[in-house]
């Protein structure tokens, strides 16, 4: 399989880059870079060793350039670049190459929801049907005939997948959905911002677009609007809905690793046995999804993989709950491999780890 990654000199699209190095069914990458072609590999991530040089010797382990690329005829074009310049990059794969997008391009599929999140209209309207949303747990089978995916973004990841099983069950009462969320400084991407440097950022935290001023809470809205199966042209707005999502993110003093503490009423009394049943009912067949029950995760136990944690606190018909991710595994570049393996049939967990780092 051929491999192209767009946007190779950010976060993302360096470990990308390093992940497919690892995965058995992709034999050749073409590493893409519009501002940057035929630079050497090597100068942007020395790490990627002997082993990245090969997969990429037949470009001469540079980058290059999205019409050199489009030429090399990939069969997967991983999309690491940003927001509203994504799709349109994009252009000369679509129709030739599966396409999965990192980017927010294709995640929100309300015109005027996408406008408030990123303050502008989507940049493909005519291809927002096409592009499937790719939480792998729970949209694989629309994943396995998609052309385009839309790879979530890291908060939703890990806020979505435990409220899916409650929902699922119509366990959650119409209302208020609290959401607290830590993220690592990496979650800011690789850039330099006076807010970002060590000095800022070691021994401080704090909190940033509450409520439902993050670009997030749209994506997340949206698909808790789907969950909950209310008919499409349904306002989520502050005035008018059956669940009020309050979000408010945090960033904290570590370089990666996202924590989500979301607060939801039951609709009913519920025991912890049958709560048990739902959540392992709704991820047995998921490798990813470790359910920790009445241990509260952490960070540590899933840096460096693919999986998502979670545990949850039960008090009367108040359910708290827990999960944890690596924002730039599981909420970026891992789960973006987790979906070229549903997609094109490969072992869903090829290439990538179960297992958190010491």
């Amino acid at each position: 399989m051929k491999a192209a990654v767009l946007g190779t000199t950010g976060y993302t699209g360096m470990i990308l880059l390093r992940l497919l190095i690892e995965h058995p069914e992709v034999d050749k990458i073409i590493p893409v870079s519009s501002s940057k072609p035929g630079v050497p590999l090597s100068s942007i991530d020395p790490g990627l060793g002997v082993s990245g040089m090969e997969k990429t010797k037949s470009v001469g382990g540079e980058t290059v350039s999205i019409e050199k690329a489009t030429k090399l005829n990939p069969d997967v074009v991983f999309s690491a670049l940003p927001h509203l310049a994504s799709a349109r990059t994009c252009e000369p794969f679509f129709g030739k190459s599966i396409v999965i997008d990192l980017s927010a391009d294709f995640r929100i599929k309300d015109a005027e929801l996408f406008r408030k999140s990123y303050g502008e209209p989507p940049p493909r309207v005519d291809l927002l049907d096409r592009a499937v949303y790719g939480l792998c747990e729970v949209y694989r089978d629309e994943i396995r005939k998609a052309d385009i995916i839309a790879n979530p973004g890291c908060y939703p990841t890990a806020t979505l997948l435990p409220l899916y099983p409650l929902f699922k069950n119509n366990l959650i009462e119409k209302g208020r959905i609290v959401i607290n969320a830590l993220s690592g400084i990496s979650g800011a991407g690789k850039k330099a911002e006076l807010k970002l440097l060590f000095c800022e950022r070691s021994e401080n935290t704090s909190a940033y677009s509450p409520g439902s001023t993050h670009r997030h809470a749209g994506e997340i809205q949206q698909r808790i609007k789907e969950f909950a199966g209310i008919p499409k042209g349904y306002s989520l707005a502050a005035d008018s809905h059956d669940f009020e999502v309050l979000f408010t993110p945090h960033m904290v003093p570590l370089k990666r690793g996202m924590f989500i503490t979301t607060t939801v009423s039951l609709a009913r009394e519920i025991e912890n046995s049958e709560l048990n049943s739902i959540f392992l009912d709704a991820y047995t067949s998921s490798p990813f999804i470790s359910l920790t029950f009445d241990y509260i995760p952490q960070t540590r136990d899933v840096w460096g993989s693919n999986r998502c944690d979670i545990g949850w606190h039960l008090e009367g018909r108040t359910l708290i709950l827990f999960s944890v991710i690596d924002n730039l595994i599981k909420g970026a570049s891992g789960q973006a491999i987790q979906n070229l393996n549903i997609r094109f049939g490969f072992i869903e967990t090829a290439g990538l780890r179960s297992y958190g780092e010491i």
